[in-house]
């Protein structure tokens, strides 16, 4: 298990309001792509939206897909193609790996969010940026990295809170000033050898099985044996039994069989909803007594195990249903070999050369009422158009294969 939670009390990171380090970076940020996440090239699309939102005032929301690790220092990309600075939301548990990361991302112009809790800190400086209008501030709706090029996650409900809160503090301002969300899509090519650059890691994979490398055989075959051995062993683990059927039939009982126990513990009843949410409800209940230190040491090893738990069934479900099917993008598989080493080893493998194509699309502007429903139709919208987005630049990246 990565680490993504923190049994220490948190403490609120604010931004940073220099630039001069944020600007200097900006000339290595290309090479340090190249050099840490084999980002070869790049390309930033429709960076006139947001020049144009700028130049009118606007506060702005720039809302990209969180598929890959690379994202955040990736949205530095726009600081060179817009001539600007961002601040950008973060993890708390970003601040917590080292002091240079920490010292490196608050130059960079990132605060923190405690994903644990509610954080009104971080809601109150996210609301004053985009109120002040002198910077764009950078969410991920997704709350967590997907690990998916062509997969958009449920978005969550406080980029919606941060954005009216804070078109409602502008109307009363000046009724003219206006709050926009820019969806961002953020697609990544690879343009290698798939083969030869994913043999090693799932050589190594299968050897952690106890298999002989299957090396005659192509990498989505591979995984196709790989993903069903690994799922096993972890019914095995929590359920006691390997259970029949669909792997991602499968994939969902087992996420259940982990979810549903530990939410009639935590919340006391199972819960609906996104994975993701229900996973940071049930780290909301399980923490706080472990931060205080009121608990023995036999309680906290038991709590460590239920944080263990629901971090795989978030795991599991970032592996979506059809996304292996005959005749994806490569780029899938890539994904897929990428997830199963991280869910093993903590760690991905980077697989250079890979190409960014970013989009910064047409400006949503934030009403300060919701219209009443069960669906927030300010939400709706992004996800609409970041969905329509993502798919475009997969579809464009598919048709320059054909005809290649």
């Amino acid at each position: 298990m990565q680490r993504v939670v923190i049994d220490e009390p948190y403490q609120f990171v604010p931004p940073y309001h220099g630039t001069f380090l944020s600007r200097v970076f900006r000339t290595f940020l290309p090479a340090h792509l190249k050099k840490e996440y084999g980002i070869t090239e790049w390309e930033c699309r429709g960076i006139e939206n947001l020049k144009e939102s700028m130049a009118a005032g606007h506060g702005i929301l720039l809302c990209p897909n969180h598929c890959r690790l690379s994202d955040p220092m990736a949205m530095g990309l726009i600081n060179i193609a817009a001539n600007c600075h961002t601040y950008s939301m973060a993890s708390w548990h970003v601040f917590k790996q080292s002091w240079l990361q920490a010292f490196l991302s608050r130059q960079f112009g990132a605060f923190s969010i405690y994903r644990e809790g509610m954080d009104r800190q971080a809601l109150n400086a996210a609301m004053d940026i985009v109120v002040s209008a002198k910077r764009p501030l950078i969410v991920f709706p997704e709350g967590v990295i997907s690990r998916r090029n062509d997969h958009l996650l449920a978005l969550m409900d406080g980029t919606a809170f941060i954005a009216r809160s804070a078109a409602k503090k502008r109307a009363k301002i000046d009724p003219a000033k206006k709050v926009v969300i820019h969806p961002v899509a953020l697609h990544y090519e690879f343009k290698g050898d798939l083969e030869s650059s994913v043999a090693p890691i799932l050589d190594r994979i299968e050897q952690r099985l106890s298999w002989l490398p299957r090396s005659d055989l192509k990498a989505r075959e591979r995984i196709v044996r790989i993903g069903p051995a690994l799922l096993s062993l972890k019914e095995i683990e929590y359920t006691g039994e390997v259970s029949s059927g669909d792997i991602y039939d499968r994939i969902e009982r087992l996420i259940e069989n982990i979810l549903q126990p530990l939410e009639t513990e935590w919340l006391g009843a199972a819960q609906e909803g996104s994975v993701v949410n229900r996973v940071k409800n049930i780290r909301s209940a399980v923490l706080p007594d472990m931060i205080k230190k009121t608990i023995d040491q036999a309680e906290r090893d038991r709590r460590w195990k239920h944080l263990a738990a629901v971090y795989l069934a978030q795991q599991l479900s970032l592996y979506p249903r059809g996304y292996l099917e005959d005749g994806v993008p490569i780029e899938h598989i890539l994904e897929t070999v990428e997830g199963l080493e991280e869910d093993l080893t903590d760690f991905a493998t980077p697989h250079p050369p890979m190409r960014l194509c970013m989009e910064i699309g047409s400006p949503i502007e934030v009403d300060t009422k919701r219209p009443r429903g069960e669906a927030d139709p300010l939400m709706v919208q992004l996800r609409s158009q970041m969905v329509s987005m993502i798919q475009q630049l997969a579809d464009e990246v598919k048709r320059r294969r054909a005809s290649g």
